[in-house]
């Protein structure tokens, strides 16, 4: 074969595809009328993985997010204690981190408080304050800062202690994109209103876990299974402290992965979920 002759693209190995460990964070609120609501955010539509579905915030876990320093500036978890919940030997923490950076980044809400206080880290106080935190979500998303840095200017710890674990989801094989998903649960902090990056989110909204659904199933909000099952797991509770104690009673869920269904000629026709009759 020539040099200047391109070689042919090498054949799509699902086996081959790495699974990236990431981390989602369901934000709820309480509201007057509709009562427990639950944010969620449209992803691009340039996106390689989930483009168009309606999600929660998250997103990878990256190296940042195992810095030894975060262990010192979270409350009530440490990484052994995270560890045993997930299950996993080590960097247990590490998920917790990455859900409340990447609901910082993606939604511009910091699960954070001041050192000296037990209240979370308010963004209405002034602009200034509002503008130096807006650029701070851009330099993290950017890499030019890190969480701890920021914890450390401006004197934060996160608030990983009410942060609760709810599921675990991996990525069907077949699938160019596969993480291992731990799936959290927050209460929205009052004093911070949560907005999409207009990057890699395109639009976002506050809705009702059974408003969601149904909207779901009319075609209006598209969802991939792991989100419509935590809408499902959301929904029989009416406030948010009833969904937080639902969930601190969950302890380790029971990793879920569900399995693409193909037609003969190897077209993806659906998913089979574990329980299914044609999930084998």
């Amino acid at each position: 074969m020539s040099a200047d002759k391109p070689s042919a693209a090498a054949p799509f190995d699902p086996a081959a595809v790495p699974i990236r460990a990431a981390a989602t964070v369901m934000l709820v609120r309480d509201h007057p009328i509709n009562g427990l609501e639950v944010f969620m955010l449209q992803r691009t539509l340039a996106a390689v993985f989930a483009k168009g579905m309606y999600v929660f915030p998250g997103g990878r876990v990256d190296a940042n997010d195992n810095e030894e320093q975060l262990e010192a500036i979270c409350d009530g978890l440490d990484d052994e204690e995270a560890s045993a919940l997930l299950q996993i030997p080590n960097g247990g923490l590490s998920y917790w981190v990455a859900a409340i950076r990447e609901c910082f980044e993606e939604a511009g809400v910091l699960l954070a408080r001041p050192t000296d206080s037990s209240e979370l880290v308010r963004f209405d106080t002034d602009v200034a304050l509002q503008n130096r935190f807006n650029a701070a979500r851009h330099e993290i998303h950017d890499g030019k800062m890190s969480l701890v840095e920021l914890c450390t200017t401006e004197n934060l710890r996160l608030v990983t202690d009410n942060i609760h674990y709810v599921s675990h989801w991996i990525t069907p094989l077949g699938e160019p994109r596969r993480f291992d998903t731990r799936f959290f649960i927050a209460r929205a902090p009052e004093a911070q209103e949560p907005l999409h990056d207009d990057n890699e989110t395109i639009a976002s909204l506050w809705v009702s876990p059974i408003e969601a659904l149904d909207r779901h199933a009319r075609g209006d909000l598209a969802m991939i299974p792991p989100t419509t099952s935590n809408l499902q797991f959301l929904a029989p509770h009416g406030t948010t402290t009833d969904a937080l104690n639902a969930a601190k009673k969950i302890g380790t869920p029971t990793a879920i992965l569900p399995k693409l269904k193909t037609d003969a000629d190897g077209k993806v026709i659906g998913i089979a979920m574990p329980g299914d009759a044609d999930y084998n």
